[in-house]
């Protein structure tokens, strides 16, 4: 079993249409009806939107701990809300409540508290959910919006969708994973074979790109490069391509900006299932096809190899 996971330094780079194409394609080839699909993204999971999936568990995921003051032990001493850095703490008609929202978990108002009206609880962050897609099983998840712990359930996410490859015997864990270099990213890489990142050719791209690379290549995962939108700068893109030839790294593929993939995310279709003639479908499917082929190698190519 092989897990590729798609990544990208900043949001809005195409990694989720791009990781919708790549379910869509893998379903016509040879691995078709072998794969399990994750959407890491849990801050912002937007793959079911693309996918359609059908809903067949759900169960609460609880992160981080909030404090609770017990109101009829409380002696409204204050010692709490003079104690909070957080400022999580207030008087409201006489009482202290504490604003979950606000509250760090970091207990010293339970130190601080001469009664011991005072402890920390678990809170529910978020949802996990198992779903049936047109393409396979998919594993994704839903964080509350202000809520951390978002690599914690990113984990829970992987765990459940690997088990579920292995269980199957499925060859393919496709992992829609989170932008950035955060705590979710590193837990979305943890694991995977190869790591695609999708990039844009402008200078925040090209920098969080580079941010990205240097966060795989930590991990020890081999990596390679897709240029999205890569004719609206050529410049841009050029920049890409020498700054991976200059460290090593395969650029696989560019995609031109093309208003079809809006038109198949009106729709909820993959844009190589909505319109697989038009010219980013034709360029995803090239990509694709080299990373079929990187992965059945069980290497990663250089730029020399594409």
């Amino acid at each position: 079993m092989k897990q590729l996971v798609i990544l990208s330094g900043k949001g809005g780079t195409g990694k989720t249409s791009v990781t919708a194409a790549f379910a869509h394609l893998a379903s016509l080839g040879p691995f078709a009806g072998q794969v399990v699909l994750a959407d890491a993204d849990v801050d912002a999971a937007n793959l079911g939107l693309v996918l359609k999936p059908r809903l067949l568990q759900a169960e609460e995921f609880r992160g981080g701990q909030v404090a609770l003051i017990d109101q009829d032990v409380c002696i409204r001493c204050g010692d709490c809300e003079s104690v909070c850095r957080f400022a999580a703490i207030t008087e409201c008609a006489g009482d202290y409540v504490v604003d979950p929202i606000a509250c760090d978990g970091c207990a010293a108002c339970v130190y601080q508290c001469p009664t011991g009206s005072i402890a920390m609880h678990e809170q529910v962050v978020g949802n996990f959910f198992v779903s049936d897609s047109r393409y396979g099983p998919l594993y994704h998840a839903d964080l509350f919006p202000g809520q951390e712990n978002s690599g914690k359930l990113v984990t829970l996410v992987k765990q459940r969708a690997r088990a579920r490859a292995l269980d199957d015997n499925r060859l393919l864990l496709l992992v829609d994973g989170p932008p950035g270099i955060g705590c979710p990213v590193i837990s979305a890489v943890s694991g995977a074979d190869l790591a695609l990142v999708v990039t844009e050719p402008t200078v925040a791209g090209i920098h969080d790109l580079i941010r990205t690379l240097d966060t795989v290549r930590h991990f020890g995962v081999g990596a390679l490069v897709c240029i999205n939108k890569a004719d609206l700068y050529p410049a841009g893109a050029q920049a890409i391509e020498e700054q991976c030839r200059a460290s090593g790294i395969a650029t696989v593929g560019s995609i031109p900006f093309d208003l079809t993939i809006v038109d198949a995310m009106v729709a909820g279709e993959a844009v190589t299932a909505f319109r697989p003639v038009c010219p980013a479908a034709v360029a995803i499917s090239t990509v694709w096809e080299r990373i079929t082929a990187a992965l059945m190698n069980l290497e990663t190519p250089t730029n020399q190899d594409i």
